[in-house]
């Protein structure tokens, strides 16, 4: 390389690869510039000389929204690891541990946050005093890389995608009723028993994927009770409203304490359910986010707690 010329690699402004990744997480040039301290138009100039440098476009811009082209997925996906080092190598430098400090912004289910994980923050943020926890409780799929967070906890069947899952604990869903209900409109025999019985449908209108003696198969049960709240199913399930699909995560103690019964124990939810935790991408995983998914792992193990 003749002397006094630069690669378009080593020409590369770090700020720039800090600007490209915020306008990202936050899906609006706007929005990074404020939380970056500059104007719009100096972002837009930022990425345009980033893109310029590069040979090609990372963004695809419209009046409503902006998007990863293929060749931005994959650089962004890159330079998350980047960031994530430097920051970690200055961190080091400055005698902090393992980039335990800053804030870990995390989405979980609006039940599973509530009950399995609130209760354990404390001992997380006793041992990481540096480190701000962001939980948001939705039970909305949430963006991951468009709303900026570091993870997510999902309950699901996981299905192939851009983004990185580590399997937490099993989950298991059953048919349950209380004695009250049962003792009015008595124990179903058969799982075609259940036509004559009300049955409390998932709020989010899912079906039952159930997995028997004939091997899988689905309902779509119809009750009085609608409802946008899966707290709501929980109480009035515990009430005697009817039958109803839950996890035992969520309905432990009332089995445990005989206020729920299992109906028709031949029949449970899909075995390929699991709690998980989903993040983007990446060659490289900020430490703050290992460790966090390292105690939900612990805390929770391969039979949680709720299970025993």
């Amino acid at each position: 390389m003749p002397k006094g010329k630069k690669s378009k690699a080593n020409m590369t402004n770090l700020g720039d690869l800090e600007i490209f990744a915020k306008v990202v997480s936050t899906g609006s040039m706007s929005l990074a510039g404020r939380v970056l301290g500059f104007s719009p138009a100096v972002v837009s100039k930022r990425i345009k000389r980033l893109e310029d440098r590069l040979g090609t476009r990372l963004l695809q811009r419209t009046t409503r929204q902006i998007s990863l082209t293929e060749a931005g997925q994959g650089f962004y996906d890159r330079v998350l690891g980047i960031l994530a080092g430097l920051e970690e190598a200055e961190h080091y430098i400055s005698g902090r541990s393992a980039l335990m400090h800053g804030t870990l912004k995390i989405s979980a289910p609006t039940s599973f946050g509530r009950m399995h994980i609130a209760p354990h923050l404390k001992a997380f943020m006793d041992a990481h005093p540096e480190l701000a926890i962001n939980l948001v409780l939705t039970d909305e799929l949430s963006d991951i890389v468009g709303g900026g967070f570091d993870l997510a906890i999902r309950i699901a069947e996981l299905t192939d995608s851009s983004l990185v899952a580590r399997r937490l604990a099993p989950v298991r869903r059953l048919l349950c009723a209380a004695p009250s209900y049962l003792n009015m409109h008595g124990m179903p025999q058969s799982i075609d028993d259940l036509k004559n019985h009300r049955c409390l449908p998932a709020h989010n209108n899912d079906l039952w994927r159930l997995e028997g003696p004939d091997g899988a198969m689905s309902l779509r049960p119809e009750g009085m009770l609608v409802t946008n709240s899966s707290e709501v199913i929980r109480e009035t399930v515990i009430a005697g409203l009817g039958i109803a699909l839950r996890s035992t995560w969520d309905i432990g103690d009332e089995l445990k304490s005989g206020n729920l019964v299992q109906v028709l124990p031949a029949y449970e939810g899909s075995r390929n359910l699991a709690l998980s935790a989903i993040y983007p991408s990446r060659q490289f995983l900020p430490a703050k986010v290992r460790l966090f998914i390292d105690y939900l792992a612990d805390l929770y193990g391969p039979v949680p707690y709720w299970e025993l």
